[in-house]
C-alpha cells in the first residue's frame, strides 16, 4: 500500500499545484482576497511530495520487488547505503527528487520571503506552479515511480556498478539543488516582469537563491569530478563529456547571474541583463536535464533511452523557454535603469565578466550541442577537449585577469585601475611568466600562462581586504576574497596538472620495478578479494621516493548483477601531489597492465574548488546573519515606538 499512497499523495500535490497557479493568476487580475491561499497551497504540496519521495526510499530501503523500479535498479545483497541512494540513482527516481526540490524551493520561498510586494511574490509563485504541473505530468504520465510489477520478481537487477559509490549519495542530491534552486530566480524573473516591479527589492529577494544555487552546483561539480577522477580509471578530473558540460552550464550562468544580481541590488542597475540571466540559468537546467534523460547522449551519467520521455521533456523545454523569452521580449522595453555608469567603474567591469562568461556558455553550449544536431543529420562529428581547451582557455585567462582590477574599482564612476596588491600581482605574474620561459619547461602557452597568473590572482584576490579592519570587514565582502583565491588556487592546480603529469602504461610481472615521476614502485602481485557484491583482483604495489614506502592496492572488480567490469584507481597523496595507480587485464604468467600517473599539485584542484565554495558559503551565512540582525532591529524598533504611544 505504500506505493499507492505515495503515487495518490503525487496526484494530489500535482491538483494542488494547479490550484497555485490559478490563485497566482486571479492575484496578477486584482484578486488579492483569494490569493492568500497561495502560500499555504505551495507547503502542503511540497508536504505532499517530500511524503512520496520519503516512500520511494522506504521502498529502496525495504527492497520491494513488486514495485518494477526497485525490481530495474536494486538487489537484496546490496550495501544500504546503495540500496538508499539507488532510490535516485534511476530516471524515475531521479525525476522525482528534482520535482522534491522544485517544490521544496518553492514551499521555502513562500515560507520566508516578505520583502516583495503582493502581486508580484503571487505572480512568481504562480510562475513556480506553472513549472511543476509540468514534471508533476511528466512523472504521472510518463514516468511512474511507482509502477507495480505482477507478479513480483524473484530478486532484482541491481544498480549500476558504476553508482555504487558514496558519491551517488552525495553527487546527484547536490546538483538538484542547484539546477532546481536557479527555479526560484527564474520564477521571480518572470514574476517581477510580468508586474513591471524589476528593482533592487526583487534582486534582495532573488540574491539567496542564486547564491545558494551557485554553491550547491559548486559543491556538486567538484564532488562529482573528483568521483569521475578516481571511479574511472582514466587518470583525469575533466573530460568535457557532455553531461558534464550539462551541469557546467549552468554554473557559468548563475555566476554571471550572481554577478549581475549583486549590482542591481547594491545600485539598481543592469536589470535587463539580471533578467535575462535568471532565464538563461534555469534554461541551461531544463537543457541538462533533457541532455540526461532524453536518451539522446551514450553516457555513464545517463539514466534514460525511451525516445517518448526525451520528446515529452524537449516539450517542456522549448515550452518554458519559449514562453519566458516572449514575455522578456513583451516587458523588458518598459524596464529602465537608473543612473548610467562609467565603463571603467565596478559596473562596468562585471558587465566586461558577464560577456566574458556569456561567451565562454556559448562556446560550451555549441560544442555541446553541435555532434547532436549534426548526427541527425547524418553526420558523424566529435566535439572533444581539443576544441573546449582551445577556445575556453584563453577566455578563462582573460577572466582571471579581470579579477586583478575588478574588485577595487568604484561603483558608477572612474577611479584607479589598481590597488597596490593589484600591482603587487601584476608584477609577480610577469616575473614568473619570464621565469616558465627561461626554464625552457615542455609546456603549452596556456599551461605556461596559467602558472603564471595563478600566483599573482592569488596575491590581487586580497586586494578588496586593503586597508580593511579584518575583524570587522563584511561577510560577504569575505567570501568574495575567499572564492577568489579558490580560483587563483584552482587555476594553478590545472595548469600544474595538464603540464607535469608523468604517466606510464606498463605490462609488469611479481617483483618487477617501475618508473614514474619521481616514485620508484615494486609491483609485488595480485590476490583475490571479495566485497560485499563483488569479486576483484587486486593489486600490490609498493612505492618509495626517498622515504617511507606507500602500499596502493587498485582493483579490477567484477558485480554479477548486473555483469559489470569496473576499475578501481588507488591513490597515494602526497604534499606536492598524487600518484594514481589502474590494474588492467592479465594473468600471472604474462604479467598485469598497470597504468600509473604521477600528478604534480593535482590537490590544488580540489582545494581551489573547496575554497570557492566556502567563500560563497561565508557571504550566503554573512548576508543571512545581517539580515536576521536587521529585523531584529526593526522589530525592536517597533516595539519601543508602540509601548512610547
Amino acid at each position: 500500500m505504500i506505493a499507492e499512497f505515495a503515487h495518490g499523495a503525487l496526484w494530489l500535490a500535482a491538483a494542488l499545484c494547479l490550484m497555485q497557479l490559478g490563485l497566482g493568476v486571479a492575484a496578477l487580475r486584482g484578486e488579492q482576497a483569494i490569493s492568500r491561499a497561495i502560500r499555504p497551497i505551495a507547503a502542503i504540496q511540497a508536504l505532499l511530495v517530500v511524503t512520496a519521495f520519503a516512500a520511494l526510499i522506504w521502498l529502496f530501503w525495504r527492497t520491494d520487488l513488486s514495485v518494477a523500479l526497485v525490481a530495474a535498479n536494486s538487489h537484496s545483497a546490496k550495501p544500504l547505503l546503495y540500496k538508499i541512494a539507488g532510490a535516485w540513482g534511476n530516471h524515475e527516481g531521479s525525476m522525482l527528487l528534482w520535482l522534491t526540490v522544485l517544490t521544496g524551493s518553492g514551499a521555502l520561498f513562500a515560507a520566508f520571503e516578505k520583502r516583495l510586494e503582493a502581486r508580484t511574490m503571487a505572480a512568481s509563485l504562480a510562475a513556480q506552479a506553472a513549472i511543476g504541473i509540468g514534471f508533476f505530468a511528466f512523472l504521472l504520465l510518463s514516468s511512474n515511480p511507482f509502477e507495480r510489477l505482477n507478479p513480483s520478481a524473484v530478486e532484482g537487477k541491481g544498480l549500476n556498478p558504476l553508482l555504487q559509490d558514496p558519491g551517488l549519495a552525495f553527487h546527484p542530491p547536490t546538483l538538484y539543488l542547484g539546477y532546481v534552486g536557479l527555479s526560484v530566480a527564474f520564477s521571480l524573473a518572470v514574476g517581477a516582469m510580468l508586474t513591471g516591479s524589476v528593482g533592487s527589492a526583487l534582486a534582495r529577494a532573488m540574491r539567496p537563491w542564486v547564491l545558494g544555487s551557485w554553491i550547491f552546483l559548486t559543491a556538486g561539480i567538484l564532488a562529482g569530478s573528483y568521483w569521475a577522477y578516481y571511479e574511472l580509471g582514466w587518470g583525469g578530473y575533466w573530460f568535457w563529456d557532455p553531461v558534464e558540460n550539462a551541469s557546467l552550464m549552468p554554473w557559468i550562468a548563475a555566476t554571471a547571474l550572481l554577478h549581475s544580481v549583486g549590482v542591481l541590488a547594491a545600485r539598481n542597475a543592469l536589470k535587463a541583463w539580471t533578467m535575462m540571466l535568471a532565464l538563461i540559468g534555469f534554461s541551461m537546467s531544463m537543457v541538462g536535464t533533457f541532455l540526461v534523460r532524453s536518451g539522446i547522449l551514450t553516457s555513464v551519467h545517463a539514466f534514460a533511452v525511451d525516445p517518448e520521455r526525451g520528446a515529452f521533456i524537449l516539450f517542456l523545454l522549448t515550452f518554458y523557454i519559449g514562453a519566458a523569452l516572449l514575455i522578456f521580449g513583451w516587458k523588458i522595453g518598459h524596464v529602465r535603469d537608473s543612473e548610467p555608469f562609467e565603463p571603467v567603474s565596478r559596473e562596468g567591469a562585471l558587465v566586461a565578466n558577464n560577456l566574458l562568461l556569456s561567451v565562454i556558455l556559448a562556446l560550451v553550449f555549441i560544442g555541446t550541442l553541435y555532434p547532436i544536431l549534426a548526427e541527425a543529420m547524418g553526420e558523424q562529428i566529435s566535439v572533444g577537449p581539443p576544441y573546449f581547451n582551445t577556445v575556453i582557455g584563453p577566455l578563462a585567462l582573460i577572466l582571471a585577469l579581470l579579477l586583478f582590477v575588478g574588485p577595487k574599482l568604484r561603483w558608477r564612476r572612474g577611479g584607479p585601475l589598481f590597488s597596490p596588491l593589484g600591482i603587487a600581482g601584476l608584477l609577480l605574474s610577469a616575473a614568473m611568466l619570464v621565469i616558465t620561459f627561461l626554464l625552457g619547461w615542455n609546456l603549452t602557452i596556456l599551461e605556461r600562462l596559467g602558472l603564471s597568473i595563478a600566483p599573482g590572482l592569488a596575491l590581487a584576490s586580497l586586494a578588496p581586504l586593503w586597508g580593511r579592519n579584518l575583524l570587522r570587514t563584511p561577510a560577504p565582502i569575505t567570501g568574495m576574497v575567499v572564492a577568489h583565491l579558490g580560483l587563483a588556487v584552482l587555476l594553478a592546480g590545472m595548469a600544474a596538472e595538464s603540464g607535469f603529469t608523468k604517466e606510464r602504461l606498463v605490462l609488469a610481472r611479481p617483483g618487477e620495478q617501475i618508473e614514474v615521476g619521481p616514485w620508484t614502485m615494486e609491483f609485488e602481485g595480485t590476490r583475490p578479494v571479495a566485497g560485499p557484491n563483488w569479486t576483484a583482483v587486486e593489486a600490490e604495489l609498493r612505492a618509495s621516493r626517498g622515504s617511507g614506502p606507500v602500499l596502493l592496492k587498485p582493483q579490477s572488480r567484477y558485480f554479477s548483477s548486473p555483469p559489470t567490469q569496473t576499475s578501481e584507481a588507488a591513490l597515494a597523496t602526497d604534499w606536492d601531489g598524487q600518484l594514481y595507480a589502474v590494474i588492467g587485464q592479465g594473468s600471472e604468467s604474462e604479467g598485469w597492465q598497470l597504468r600509473l600517473w604521477w600528478k604534480p599539485l593535482v590537490t590544488l584542484i580540489w582545494l581551489g574548488g573547496f575554497l570557492v565554495t566556502l567563500g560563497g558559503l561565508i557571504a550566503l551565512i554573512g548576508r543571512w546573519w545581517g539580515e536576521w540582525r536587521r529585523r531584529r532591529r526593526l522589530a525592536g524598533s517597533g516595539y519601543r515606538e508602540r509601548r512610547a504611544w
